[in-house]
């Protein structure tokens, strides 16, 4: 910046200037006049070139008088230009330090406020309420002791405070929280609040720090084998007099659906006549539609629910209109069903399909909602087998159906709740 003429001011030109437009001390910093009659404003400004732009960055409003403490007075005006004067001699953008002065000196938000503003921005991509329970649980509960923290001062020690008790003992679990630390302090760093590595990544960070999770501990479910399914089933129509989760369970168990399926299964959806259950693309896993044949058994399900609508919900609840996302679950540990979960009858069904029957397999994994093949041979295979699913699916209800009569309730028999309360989950 070449040499001007300097400090051209005079302090009470200041206070008593009103013509309108910029008025130049020298070197860039300009008294900048505005307003009207009733109220004239004067304000500091700093005008410059970098990277050949025009830049203009204010310095602050005019003091009006020798006692206005407030504002800036020429003196200040002319300390502060200087300053910056200084940066941009030395190849840096004034208005770019000053930002940076000022993030440095602000406050970090904490963890916690970080964790619950990425949850409200992502919840709307999620299909289901199950996922954002997690979420919720993860980044409130079980990363609790980060929630107060300034979310710059969070390092590995930390991270690891909060997984090494939960890595051993509940290894999905803890992968999760992980997982969702690891995006908050990557949301953290696009918004400016931290630099530098994520202390939650695992690959060529807490992969050296924690041992690798068993490879079953990932992306299997607990099964029950296909040959203890009928006996279950025995147990569970038991059960049924005095729980929607248990019919809730029977039906999941007949479709090999998904829990979340079933869960959010709206009447809309349900064709009575047809015996076809759709499930529109925005709940299903892989986005696409998928139609679900229903043998009688599970139509039988179906108009007992019928009785005790009180909503949209097939299988109604007690307080948000749909049954907690762990009711079926429950179930299953009321009944000793050990080591079973609700995803792990999809597995009973697969395995009896391919070691019981002579179905294809294409026709197998589309009961399942499973894509067949490459995206060439997708395009062609158009049909979704409803009719041999129907096949399959009964021959399944068959399989599974309990053969001690003595001890079966009824479908017919189960107790109709009342309306505010509606059955058991």
């Amino acid at each position: 910046m070449g040499r001007r003429i300097a400090n051209k001011l005079k302090q009470k030109q200041v206070y008593g200037l009103i013509e309108h437009g910029r008025h130049s001390d020298g070197n860039g910093l300009y008294l900048v006049v505005s307003g009207d009659a009733n109220e004239v404003r004067r304000r500091w400004v700093f005008m410059y070139q970098f990277n050949g732009k025009r830049r203009e960055m204010g310095l602050g409003v005019a003091s009006s008088s020798d006692d206005d403490k407030a504002n800036v007075n020429l003196k200040k005006a002319r300390e502060e230009h200087g300053k910056w004067c200084e940066v941009l001699r030395s190849g840096r953008d004034p208005i770019t330090e000053r930002e940076a002065e000022n993030r440095a000196a602000s406050p970090k938000p904490t963890f916690g406020q970080i964790a619950d503003a990425l949850f409200e921005a992502k919840k709307s991509e999620w299909r289901n309420a199950k996922h954002a329970d997690q979420w919720r649980q993860a980044l409130t509960t079980l990363a609790e002791p980060l929630r107060g923290l300034p979310v710059d001062q969070i390092d590995t020690a930390a991270i690891l405070d909060v997984l090494k008790p939960l890595w051993a003992a509940k290894p999905e679990t803890a992968a999760r929280l992980r997982q969702r630390i690891e995006a908050v302090l990557d949301a953290a760093k696009a918004q400016g609040h931290r630099t530098g590595e994520n202390p939650a990544a695992w690959r060529g960070h807490l992969a050296h720090l924690l041992p690798k999770r068993p490879t079953l501990a990932k992306g299997h479910h607990a099964a029950m084998a296909y040959a203890d399914v009928p006996a279950f089933m025995v147990r569970l129509r038991e059960h049924q007099g005095k729980s929607v989760a248990a019919f809730a369970l029977e039906f999941l168990i007949l479709t090999a659906a998904r829990s979340g399926e079933v869960y959010g299964a709206r009447w809309p959806e349900i064709d009575l006549e047809a015996r076809i259950w759709t499930i529109p693309p925005e709940r299903m896993k892989a986005g696409r539609q998928h139609r679900v044949p229903l043998s009688e058994r599970a139509v039988a399900i179906l108009s007992e629910m019928a009785k005790v609508r009180t909503n949209h919900f097939v299988f109604p609840g007690r307080s948000d209109g749909r049954l907690s996302h762990i009711a079926m679950a429950k179930v299953i540990a009321r009944l000793e069903g050990e080591g079973a979960t609700p995803h792990g009858f999809r597995s009973a069904f697969r395995d009896w399909a391919g070691n019981e029957t002579h179905f294809a397999r294409e026709v197998a994994e589309a009961a399942l909602a499973h894509s067949i093949g490459d995206a060439a041979e997708q395009a062609y295979r158009r049909g979704d087998a409803l009719e041999k699913r129907r096949e399959m699916m009964t021959a399944w209800c068959r399989y599974v159906e309990p053969t001690v009569g003595d001890n079966i309730i009824e479908i017919g028999t189960a107790r109709r709740p009342q309306r505010d309360s509606g059955m058991s989950a």
